[in-house]
């Protein structure tokens, strides 16, 4: 056995034969992390923060680096240092801004080859979506301005000014005053990828409330709240939650408006956002919800989904029904005996698609597919959130990390793996209003709308040059 391995050690310092590389391959091979097998499974330096689907790439958010890799073979692309980054355009202008903590500026790349597009030295923070960037730049505590980026553009569509945008260095994507998305095991919060800009953003600021007109760059309200309201702009609306404590319980009442002239536009009261946290009622997180829609409960504990712009309930469960995801389109529902998930169409009761599910399932929606999770025994699908039909069915126990047009990214640790959505399973290939295609209460999209104009083109800016929220 000593001859044999001196004889090897020798072959392979002398360039003959070296057979310790295929060793160590075979001895660091990973196991599978999905059956059926995914396209391909990588192991990655370190334990993923994020991952995002970005054009034909993959881009891995790691501690203090970030990586991008082939969606089509998984290898790697490029790879830089980075202590933060995030992912902004969509399937035709992505690009990857990252930046390092305590350090102003970003620097743009370009996902497939990590070029710089773009580099800023002076911004404290940046926001990142699919059809618009902005970042903040302050030249002192109380004097900052707000610009708005197409995504690979090199000027500034608008510039606004804030007094302030918080304190400090923020990095990317800081709390704005919106919605709270619904969580689920082993779905990942960023999943969907980066998502169309709202027509309004609310930024806090030394205890105010700032409307921003995503369109014009108009600051349209400074609103202080009341002693018993938390402030929130959704749906092209700004709403005044107020929860005033009587009785030993929390009483709500919702008020939308207009944020041009400040008029009350619709009210609601009885219904419960989770904004408070115990019988106190000190609101201190936001209202749940996604984009322009609302989660609340009735009086009567069932669950409730309300349209930000006009207060409307698109959906009201029934008694024991567990809402557990939802967007502007649709809602996801455990029913009430726990044994199955429910897709309803919101705004008109119509079920589309019904599927056996455990009482431990959790599911999100994004613009290309349904992604449900389940137990005992572990599944991970992901269906057309329009038919139920599925895209991808895994017994795995991975979680499900970013879901693209043509399949997502599952991971477990340091492995990541691509799924290929089944060719049969529908056309998930583009999202309603995404290049052309009319989306569901809007009149149709034009090239490069990432998102539908909404029920009440509350999304979209007046060709006349007003706006209605």
């Amino acid at each position: 056995m000593a001859l044999g391995l001196v004889t090897v050690v020798a072959l392979a310092a002398t360039g003959v034969w070296n057979p310790f590389p295929a060793v160590w391959d075979w001895v660091d091979r990973s196991d599978p992390i999905a059956e059926p097998d995914v396209v391909w499974q990588q192991r990655v330096g370190g334990t993923p923060r994020s991952v995002t689907i970005a054009g034909d790439t993959v881009v891995v958010e790691q501690r203090t680096r970030v990586e991008a890799r082939s969606l089509a073979t998984g290898a790697q692309l490029w790879e830089r240092k980075a202590d933060w980054s995030a992912v902004a355009g969509g399937d035709r202008d992505p690009v990857v801004a990252v930046g390092k903590l305590l350090v102003k500026g970003y620097e743009l790349l370009d996902p497939a080859t990590g070029v710089t597009r773009r580099r800023d030295d002076d911004a404290v923070a940046v926001w990142t979506y699919r059809n618009l960037l902005l970042d903040a730049r302050c030249t002192d505590a109380t004097d900052c301005t707000l610009s708005a980026w197409d995504p690979r553009g090199t000027v500034p569509l608008w510039t606004a000014f804030l007094p302030g945008v918080h304190s400090g260095l923020l990095a990317d994507n800081p709390g704005l005053r919106g919605t709270r998305r619904l969580t689920a095991t082993r779905i990942d919060d960023g999943v969907a990828g980066p998502e169309p800009v709202p027509p309004l953003l609310g930024f806090p600021v030394d205890g105010r409330v700032h409307v921003v007109d995503t369109a014009t760059g108009r600051v349209l309200q400074n609103v202080e709240p009341g002693r018993d309201e938390r402030l929130s702009v959704v749906g092209g609306r700004m709403l005044r939650i107020a929860a005033r404590s009587q009785d030993g319980t929390c009483y709500f009442a919702i008020s939308g408006r207009d944020p041009a002239t400040g008029q009350e536009t619709w009210q609601r009261a009885g219904v419960n956002l989770r904004t408070a946290d115990n019988a106190g009622c000190a609101q201190r997180e936001d209202p749940q919800g996604a984009r322009n829609v609302l989660i609340g409960v009735a009086p009567d504990g069932r669950e409730a989904v309300l349209d930000g712009y006009d207060g409307r309930l698109l959906w009201v469960g029934e008694q024991g029904a567990k809402l557990i995801a939802v967007d502007d389109r649709y809602a996801l529902v455990r029913a009430a005996d726990k044994r199955s998930v429910v897709a309803r169409e919101l705004g008109t009761d119509r079920v589309r698609w019904t599927r056996p599910a455990t009482g431990k399932v959790g599911a999100a929606l994004t613009p290309y597919a349904a992604v449900v999770v389940d137990e005992k025994p572990s599944r991970l699908v992901a269906l057309d959130p329009r038919t139920g039909r599925e895209l991808a069915a895994l017994r795995t126990s991975a979680n499900a990390l970013a879901v693209g047009s043509k399949g997502m990214i599952i991971g477990e640790g340091r492995e990541i793996g691509y799924v290929r959505f089944g060719a049969t399973a529908g056309d998930p290939a583009r999202p309603p209003g995404d290049g052309g295609v009319p989306a569901p209460g809007g009149t149709g999209g034009t090239p490069g709308d990432d998102d539908t104009c909404g029920p009440k083109r509350e999304l979209c800016p007046d060709p006349a040059g007003g706006k209605d929220g």
